[in-house]
């Protein structure tokens, strides 16, 4: 495998349990950096003669790297191991695949990450992918929520808690993780899908804004 590090890689801080696992993946994997660095590092490239290419994600779709060649090039496919805001990455890996994208890469990078001992789910390139699509929304419903006047804040996380079952509760989860965080990959996803629901709420919006002024 051949590893473009562009530095700072999400998915990956440190690179040498990939490096451990190459042998897996025969083609390119392009890790870190910004969208720009990683567009300029595929941009380079043969995509006809190569076996395969993988290209770490952000909130970006695949497709802002492929351009007019989505519905073509079958060897090129998206990754991002999930992390949400500061937490530690997890073990879930969301592959991207656009409708060109073969299975015979999806096998590919299925059997590299499964190998790592991590866990893939397969979506289509859409902003946000499988948790965040999901997930923002209702972070933001619970932040307008107690907005609204609903409930204080932990008579929301504690009904959450015990009514689903989940360790902590939406407002607990953001100030666990970032409210910062969760403010930045919300607008994006605003921005890029235009719906409502992705909207950040007043909190997250305040809180993003007395940390770039340095009062948090």
């Amino acid at each position: 495998m051949e590893l473009i590090d562009l530095g700072a890689s999400r998915s990956f801080p440190d690179l040498s349990t990939l490096r451990d696992a190459s042998a897996a993946w025969r083609g390119t994997m392009i890790l870190g950096g910004d969208p720009v660095a990683r567009a300029r590092a595929l941009a380079g490239r043969d995509l006809s003669s190569e076996a395969a290419i993988a290209v770490e994600l952000h909130t970006e779709c695949l497709g802002l790297y492929l351009g007019e060649q989505e519905d073509t090039v079958v060897n090129v496919v998206g990754f991002s191991r999930y992390r949400l805001g500061r937490a530690a990455a997890t073990d879930l890996v969301e592959v991207v695949r656009t409708r060109a994208t073969s299975q015979s890469v999806i096998a590919a990078i299925h059997a590299l990450f499964n190998g790592m001992g991590l866990s893939t789910a397969v979506c289509a390139d859409a902003p946000g992918r499988i948790v965040d699509y999901l997930l923002r929304p209702y972070l933001n419903a619970a932040l307008a929520s107690v907005d609204e006047g609903l409930a204080p804040p932990e008579e929301m996380d504690m009904a959450l808690r015990l009514g689903l079952g989940h360790p902590l509760g939406p407002i607990e989860l953001l100030h666990a993780t970032g409210m910062e965080e969760h403010y930045r990959v919300s607008s994006e996803l605003y921005e890029a899908l235009g719906s409502l629901r992705f909207n950040p709420a007043r909190r997250a919006r305040a809180r993003a804004w007395r940390t770039a002024i340095g009062l948090d």
